[in-house]
């Protein structure tokens, strides 16, 4: 899909559809609709005035102009009360317009943001509204046969500035925004792909993509390379399945030379049955999400090359499947990691954090700025804070603070958990360094406690995407199924961090 912004008045837009918009709290319009109104004859302000248009969030009236303007239809877009009014309000809003369009066939629209600017930043607004509209387009069919032909798609979105500086920096926003979307929808296409045909193999080479740019550099490790390395935690994990594992390096070098990176670490399970500890076959088809953290990780290097961001990162994905067999791994198992800490498995579908801690110890080769991972990595977590937040714990306050903006900024909540020093207490082992688990209370915590140990002395940050990273039903600019969640927070927070630098 095309994005576009040019010069023009919404009054001499010539197309099929243009979405202006109107504040729930607004006696009058104002705007791009008053203009359309006043050229219109009242088309506009008649809906308001019968109170079949109220402007409440994201409610939507197609009106058609039978000639009275060069375009054919005027989308009237509510925004909800102005004093709610942000950007988010403007991405779930924008993500419903491009639905109705969509649903009517159209293949390209304009919309004008006229009224909107002020006392809030044009860029983001205008960020917030392609990503609005890229996102909540976003569709899988790759393995749809029937009806491909009927399809319907919008081709061409195009915003209308009102000259040429405001053009400038609406289409500088507007690139940013495609570019981000673009990698959700990469990172949502590598979740929903069956496991068939993501293996960790697959994985990796899916993980080119990421690697277009001339500054990013990918290395994947083999189970040779990996038993040489030590990683025996996350190769005990890959023992009951037929596929090899996979250890995928990201490196993009935007930074100065030398200059130490940021490191973000994602779980890469391409199926999770549970292991020898097998999960409930209801919903299991879903496990085929497992790997959305690496599938971020892999998102955001490629967002952050495209975007030329003035920092050094390193992505790393340990990736493998989690299925019984007589070679899998055992409850009672001790398993040596490459930080030479020994583990007792208690669950073998407590699998996430055994792979991550050879990937965290991996992550202190790169001296780190900071370390962040990201993992579908706990049920605990949605009983904890539910199917929308993401769970955060952490090391180091100035980066959770951080995170907390990003999420602010993006839409994509997050909520803090302690990792307070008793809770080390769950995983003691009377056999081994620590267990892998500690039991039902605090489940999503002691699992970041775990991770911990293998975080080293860098500022770390744990998140636990197991809520949103699938959904059972569509949500605003979200479809049902994978969210790609993580991916814009993490890119606005090294858009922060980058800015910070200057």
């Amino acid at each position: 899909m095309k994005v576009d912004v040019k010069k023009g008045s919404p009054v001499a837009f010539r197309g099929e559809a243009i979405v202006v918009s109107h504040f729930e709290d607004s006696r009058k319009l104002q705007g791009a609709a008053l203009q359309l109104d006043s050229s219109s004859g009242g088309c506009l302000g008649e809906v308001l005035k019968t109170g079949d248009f109220t402007g409440k969030h994201a409610q939507v009236s197609v009106i058609y102009t039978r000639g009275a303007l060069p375009v054919r239809r005027i989308l009237l877009l509510g925004l909800g009360k102005r004093k709610d009014f942000d950007p988010e309000k403007l991405r779930r809003a924008f993500s419903k317009a491009a639905r109705t369009i969509r649903e009517l066939g159209i293949p390209a629209f304009s919309a004008s943001l006229a009224s909107l600017d002020g006392p809030r930043n044009l860029e983001d607004l205008t960020e917030a509204a392609v990503e609005g509209v890229l996102l909540g387009l976003y569709q899988f069919t790759n393995f749809k046969t029937a009806d491909k032909k009927e399809e319907r798609k919008v081709r061409t979105f195009t915003l209308l500035a009102a000259g040429d500086r405001e053009a400038r920096r609406m289409k500088a926003a507007a690139q940013r925004a495609d570019i981000v979307s673009k990698a959700v929808w990469y990172a949502r296409d590598l979740v929903s792909t069956p496991s068939n045909e993501m293996t960790p193999t697959d994985m990796a080479r899916r993980a080119k993509d990421a690697a277009a740019s001339r500054k990013v550099r990918l290395t994947v490790l083999d189970n040779a390379r990996m038993e040489k390395l030590g990683m025996h935690a996350l190769l005990s994990v890959a023992r009951g399945s037929m596929e090899p594992a996979r250890f995928i390096i990201l490196e993009y070098d935007g930074g100065k030379r030398g200059e130490r990176p940021y490191v973000i670490v994602g779980k890469g399970i391409t199926f999770d049955s549970g292991g020898i500890s097998l999960k409930p076959p209801d919903k299991m088809e879903e496990m085929k999400a497992d790997m959305s953290g690496g599938a971020a990780v892999f998102a955001v290097i490629k967002a952050a090359a495209e975007l030329k961001l003035p920092l050094n990162l390193v992505g790393l994905v340990p990736a493998t499947e989690n299925l019984p067999g007589g070679r899998a791994y055992k409850p009672g198992d001790v398993l040596r990691s490459m930080s030479g800490k020994t583990i007792e498995v208690i669950s073998t579908d407590a699998e996430g954090r055994l792979i991550l801690a050879d990937a965290l110890t991996y992550a202190g080769r790169f001296k780190p700025k900071a370390i962040i991972d990201m993992a579908t990595l706990t049920g605990a977590c949605i009983i904890a804070l539910g199917d929308d937040v993401i769970g955060m714990m952490g090391t180091d306050d100035g980066l959770k603070n951080d995170l907390r903006r990003a999420a602010v900024e993006t839409g994509e909540k997050l909520w803090e958990l302690p990792i307070w020093d008793d809770y080390a207490e769950l995983i003691k082992s009377d056999v081994a360094d620590m267990k892998n688990t500690g039991g039902r209370a605090g489940g999503a915590i002691t699992a970041a406690v775990f991770l911990g140990k293998f975080a080293g002395d860098a500022p770390w940050v744990h998140l636990d995407i197991a809520g949103p990273a699938w959904l059972s039903k569509e949500r605003h600019y979200i479809p049902r199924g994978a969210s790609a969640v993580g991916v814009r927070l993490m890119v606005r927070f090294l858009r922060d961090r980058a800015t910070q630098k200057k």
